[in-house]
């Protein structure tokens, strides 16, 4: 019985250790900058010409927005910087009317493009966990018919569509290999993660080590959040060891995907940060701890780093957020998540400035990783795949 038991667990985990070894041995990816998330809930905010010179001064060659300000995508044309730009989340069930998608696209896409260099769009944000649980319903219609439309137009081959999420669409996110979307989002999860896969679209999530750690600041080492160094974690079925809950987190996450039966779909961070100030109860929101944070990010994006489950495929990751947004609704440190004051003056150093001087060699300024694997971890998964294979026809996972 207890060998029984042990075939059955590892049966479940078979597409999961699958996905580790194809992903290691599989593909070598990169991508050319760190991006930014450029969020404009301000009376104070530079005009976008101004936003643009301060990218380009930092050679920062992405950056996220959250409509489609048309000041901002005239502003960006001729320019060197990527744009992922959004759809709000009450237009999207107009966008369930074909005609309509092609009617927002024509408008909001076309007249700038490629002049602007769009590269995705954001159907929604956080669809699957908002308060207005009848979003969802239009989520995956909205998506599909964005993408047709921009077909149409023939520029599906140049943008992306996809939908951030937040992490609490996860139902189990610890240990990594437990990772599990919420049941009462799977049906739309699924449909979503088979347009994913058949668009080769990437799964964008909002992840933030903050809100874990000021919920248990007592459990959760401050140094394993700030990605400094620290003993970790290691992952007790994969082996795979972790020195940082964000790696962990998205990790989980292509857990999750994996157990709705797909795999090789890339998983993107689109939000993450750490707050410069907070209120009295807001614990770790400091302005050492936000540096910390988001340097240590840089650092590792400049050395090219994946997760421990991918570590050949960088992690693209986009900051949150460029400016301090004085007009945010909610607690103190919802206004204080930039890496700059509104008149482009830093919040606090993270060492962006570095990538502006040629004659900084990135080297000087990378961080050795140490969100490492085991060294016989790829061996093990593959003669773990050669076993599990030959027991697969006779217990059949369920999903």
């Amino acid at each position: 019985m207890a060998l029984l038991l042990s075939r059955i667990a590892m049966i479940h985990i078979f597409p999961i250790l699958f996905l580790t070894f194809s992903d290691n041995y599989g593909f070598l990816r990169g991508i050319n900058s760190l991006g930014i998330n450029y969020g404009q809930v301000g009376n104070n905010l530079p005009q976008p010409e101004n936003v643009l010179d301060l990218l380009i001064s930092l050679k920062l060659t992405k950056a996220r927005i959250y409509d489609t300000n048309p000041q901002i995508l005239t502003a960006f044309s001729n320019s060197n910087v990527e744009l992922i730009v959004t759809i709000e989340n009450q237009m999207l069930a107009v966008l369930m009317d074909p005609q309509q998608a092609l009617q927002w696209v024509s408008t909001h896409i076309k007249p700038y493009f490629p002049a602007t260099r769009i590269t995705g769009i954001a159907v929604g944000n956080e669809v699957f966990t908002d308060d207005d649980t009848t979003l969802l319903a239009y989520l995956v219609p909205a998506v599909v018919n964005i993408h047709s439309a921009l077909a149409q137009l023939g520029l599906d081959r140049y943008i992306q569509v996809s939908t951030p999420n937040s992490l609490a669409v996860l139902a189990e996110s610890f240990p990594p290999s437990a990772g599990t979307f919420k049941t009462e989002v799977s049906g739309v999860m699924s449909q979503f993660l088979h347009f994913l896969s058949n668009t080769k679209s990437p799964f964008w999530i909002n992840a933030y080590p903050y809100f874990a750690y000021k919920d248990k600041p007592d459990d959760i080492p401050l140094d394993y959040v700030l990605f400094k160094p620290n003993s970790g974690m290691v992952d007790p079925y994969t082996k795979l060891h972790y020195d940082n809950m964000l790696y962990a987190q998205v990790d989980a996450v292509i857990f999750a995907i994996a157990r709705m039966g797909f795999n090789g779909i890339e998983v993107r961070v689109s939000e993450t940060g750490w707050p410069s100030k907070g209120d009295s109860d807001e614990v770790g929101a400091t302005i050492e701890n936000a540096a910390a944070y988001n340097k240590n990010i840089l650092r590792r994006q400049l050395n090219s780093e994946g997760t421990p489950l991918r570590p050949n495929m960088r992690l693209e990751v986009y900051l949150f957020a460029l400016f301090n947004e004085d007009l945010k609704p909610g607690p103190t440190s919802e206004r204080n998540y930039g890496l700059f004051q509104p008149d482009c003056s830093m919040a606090y150093n993270v060492g962006l400035s570095a990538l502006s001087s040629p004659s900084t060699p990135s080297a000087s300024i990378s961080l050795t990783s140490s969100a490492t694997k085991d060294t016989n971890t790829e061996s093990l998964a593959y003669w773990m795949f050669v076993y599990l294979l030959t027991f697969q026809v006779f217990i059949r996972r369920a999903y």
